[in-house]
């Protein structure tokens, strides 16, 4: 689902200025279009998680900065190993 800044904002429970700190760290990375930004689910998520870390875990922005990095190599490792399952299951069985 696409959400407009508007309704990101409302949903995430941030302020405008609150967003424009998480853009500048990259720790949202919403589609450009030509007039705003269009958020995903996930990136509904990643703010989700970054305002229980700061508020209710007291997570400093540091700490966020590498929290979230974590998650996306974790992320992106799962992305490899399922490909590559999947190569592994599509080929054909070796001869030995």
């Amino acid at each position: 689902m696409i959400i407009n800044r508007l309704d990101f904002l409302q949903r995430a429970q941030i302020d405008q200025q609150t967003l424009e700190v998480w853009l500048r760290e990259e720790w949202l990375l919403p589609s450009e279009v030509v007039s705003d930004l269009e958020f995903s689910d996930i990136d509904l998520a990643r703010a989700t998680l970054i305002v229980d870390l700061k508020e209710r875990l007291g997570v400093n922005d540091e700490g966020v900065d590498v929290i979230l990095h974590l998650i996306d190599q974790v992320h992106g490792l799962r992305r490899l190993v399922g490909g590559l399952l999947a190569a592994e299951k599509a080929s054909p069985p070796s001869e030995t």
